[in-house]
């Protein structure tokens, strides 16, 4: 696909991996709809994916509100009249163990509590399987074809500490092929990134500083990925026009 006059939605597009992936895509010639929680950083970041050369539109959006995601996807296909790739990037993390012991009485002190659970699995399942959903329907209409890219992650395949977002980011993997299948006939194709420990203010602000540290000396490469190396794997996937029901992980070679 040439990025040259289509319209893109990346939802959590605001920052962190999703600013890199508007800023690159929209520095080849798209207009980037950039979905996110409303807040002061939306201006900033339609400034920064003009300022590389593209167009930008900030659409107010929470990925687990069904209402304002159809108005998402319907809002970018009706003001630009296409709709040509959805990144579905909007996450977030609320790490926990299972269990927690105390080491001296041997009994249970804690928790991974429901609503942590429930918080993750919103945004990071929920929330893909409803702007998916949404962003075919549109392409389907428009009768263009077009790409979707979910946000796995590595520890889709089991993190210790993370049964929240393993559980949501292995099912993001596997709508993934599912949604290859359904939606070839509509020349819609389906690839997921699964990236791994990356430098977003997400992980940065929400993973506990022992357990970051402790994954920085298993990297392979040495150090954390950049938002930017993520958004050259999602433009990769637009461009070749075979990529589709797979999850390609981007990780420095780290292994869970």
């Amino acid at each position: 696909m040439d990025l040259k006059g289509k319209t893109v939605v990346v939802t959590g597009g605001a920052s962190g991996i999703g600013l890199a992936i508007g800023k690159l895509l929209g520095s080849k010639g798209a207009t980037i709809v950039i979905g996110d929680l409303p807040n002061a950083q939306m201006d900033d970041a339609a400034k920064q994916i003009q300022d590389a050369g593209g167009k930008a539109i900030p659409v107010a959006a929470n990925v687990v509100n069904e209402a304002e995601v159809e108005n998402l996807m319907k809002k970018a296909a009706d003001d630009t009249g296409r709709l040509d790739v959805a990144v579905l990037n909007a996450g977030i993390l609320r790490d926990g163990l299972l269990v927690k012991v105390d080491k001296a009485t041997g009994k249970v002190a804690d928790k991974l509590s429901l609503k942590q659970w429930q918080m993750v699995i919103d945004v990071n399942l929920t929330g893909v399987f409803l702007t998916g959903r949404e962003a075919a329907i549109r392409m389907i209409e428009r009768g263009n074809g077009g790409v979707i890219i979910p946000m796995s992650s590595i520890a889709r395949h089991g993190n210790m500490g993370q049964t929240n977002y393993s559980a949501a980011k292995a099912g993001v993997a596997s709508m993934t092929v599912a949604w290859s299948k359904e939606l070839a006939r509509y020349k819609i194709r389906v690839a997921a990134i699964a990236p791994g420990f990356i430098e977003t203010p997400m992980v940065m602000r929400d993973m506990k500083q022992e357990a970051l540290d402790k994954w920085k000396q298993t990297i392979p490469v040495g150090r954390l990925g950049k938002p930017e190396e993520i958004a050259h794997t999602a433009l990769y996937i637009c461009e070749n026009d075979i990529v589709t029901g797979v999850t390609i992980e981007v990780s420095g070679g780290i292994r869970i």
